[in-house]
């Protein structure tokens, strides 16, 4: 079985059908059917397999070019597999059983269709469906607005997509159990294990276990982003920016790169550096502090931006 609420292949099931009795699919293709493969396939003289079809709709699913080529025939019937399920779930077969047959420009509107639809979805599970990468879906999500209060993964589980109250829970519990697993305070606290691992790391760092931009989320009433559990410490992503030519060769990258490797700090290396501050420049280095910090925050927005406006 799947996800609740999608549609699963019953493949046990399979009979003739009249050919009118069918409802046309909703193609995934941009281009719509490929006549020249319709009359390739009705030439061809090959048997045509089963036909998907949603039984509570009779809607074709997976098929339309062989339906179109029985036809072309001059079949009056042809073989059915029948599949379950809610209607608004068709859509979303039909582009995971198409999938490998289409074009990125195909995925990627067939993507933003099912975020409009299915926001609840989670950016794995809507990856999963139209062959796409998750960051890609994730982009997608912040374009065409497809936000939810929760999100369902592929495993089926529910999880909230502002995890602000499940974060503080979290950071509860590691305070009181300092000696329980990861997985036993996620369970507990309703979050992913690297959310613990995260907000372990920020108490361990002296910092409130739910980040600033969630806060502030929560105070404005809106969702808040999906925190980022794990990023790439400094020491491993400035060797792989140092490599790419279109940094190095470039007057704005190599820039770039002069104020990632100036100003780059790993989690919790300033904590050392804390302690020997002067106390007459501790409040001028943290203004310094707090003041490039929201000038990389900004910047870091405006790439996302730019990103996700390409990518649209």
């Amino acid at each position: 079985m799947g996800v609740p609420g999608t549609i699963s292949v019953g493949a046990w099931f399979r009979m003739l059908i009249d050919i009118n009795a069918l409802l046309p699919a909703e193609s995934p293709r941009l281009g719509g059917f490929s006549e020249e493969f319709v009359r390739s396939l009705a030439s061809s003289g090959a048997q045509l397999r089963p036909i998907v079809v949603h039984r509570p709709t009779m809607r074709v699913v997976d098929g339309a070019h062989r339906l179109k080529a029985a036809a072309l025939r001059g079949c009056r019937s042809v073989e059915v597999e029948y599949v379950d399920g809610p209607a608004e779930d068709v859509f979303g077969l039909s582009v995971s059983m198409n999938v490998a047959t289409l074009s990125t420009a195909d995925r990627e509107a067939a993507a933003r269709r099912l975020l409009r639809s299915h926001p609840q979805r989670s950016d794995r599970a809507i990856a999963a469906s139209t062959g796409l990468a998750a960051k890609s879906v994730g982009v997608l999500r912040r374009a065409v607005g497809g936000q939810a209060a929760v999100r369902v993964g592929r495993d089926g589980k529910v999880r909230p997509v502002n995890s602000a109250a499940g974060r503080r829970l979290a950071g509860q519990m590691i305070t009181e159990r300092p000696d329980a697993s990861l997985r036993d305070i996620a369970r507990a606290a309703g979050v992913s294990p690297g959310t613990v691992r995260d907000v372990r790391r920020r108490l361990s760092a002296g910092l409130d276990p739910v980040p600033e931009r969630m806060r502030a989320a929560e105070r404005a009433g809106g969702d808040a982003p999906v925190a980022r559990t794990e990023v790439r410490a400094p020491g491993a992503t400035l060797p792989i920016l140092r490599r790419d030519p279109s940094l190095r060769f470039t007057e704005h990258g190599r820039l770039v790169l002069r104020w990632l490797e100036t100003h780059a700090v790993a989690p919790g290396e300033w904590a050392t550096v804390v302690p020997g501050v002067p106390s007459h420049c501790r409040e001028l280095v943290a203004d310094m502090a707090r003041g490039c910090a929201e000038a990389w925050a900004e910047m870091a927005e405006a790439l996302e931006r730019e990103n996700q406006r390409t990518a649209v």
